[in-house]
């Protein structure tokens, strides 16, 4: 029997909180969660619907180059939007680089400034 019952929050290691903001909250619109306590060190909790995404000011053991161009074939989270379109307009209104679901469903991948992978998908 399994015990689990949703997703709380994801977390998302990044280098410099402004210009993630920036991204997160200026460009996508996600909301900050002011009730975050001191962790002793930087970060935000975002809203994303019911659950959270949480951004940590902490070394990213992981290598940025190198990656797969395609946010598909790399690790990512996934976000449901109403409109696909909106998305890829702002996307493109911002100069980020994105590609299209190579499946045919209605998604697109992109990367945040610290090279973390995020799929957007249409909700039917």
């Amino acid at each position: 029997m399994n015990n689990i019952q949703s997703l709380l929050h994801a977390t998302v290691l990044v280098k410099d909180l402004d210009k993630s903001l920036a991204f997160y909250c200026g460009l996508l619109g996600l909301e900050k969660d002011e009730r975050r306590p001191d962790l002793g060190f930087a970060g935000v909790w975002l809203h994303v619907g019911a659950q959270q995404l949480h951004l940590m000011v902490l070394p990213n053991p992981d290598p940025v180059d190198g990656r797969p161009e395609h946010g598909g074939r790399d690790r990512h989270l996934a976000l449901s939007v109403r409109r696909l379109d909106d998305v890829a307009a702002q996307l493109d209104h911002a100069g980020i680089d994105y590609s299209r679901s190579r499946s045919g469903r209605q998604a697109l991948f992109c990367r945040d400034p610290d090279g973390n992978a995020l799929e957007f998908i249409q909700a039917p």
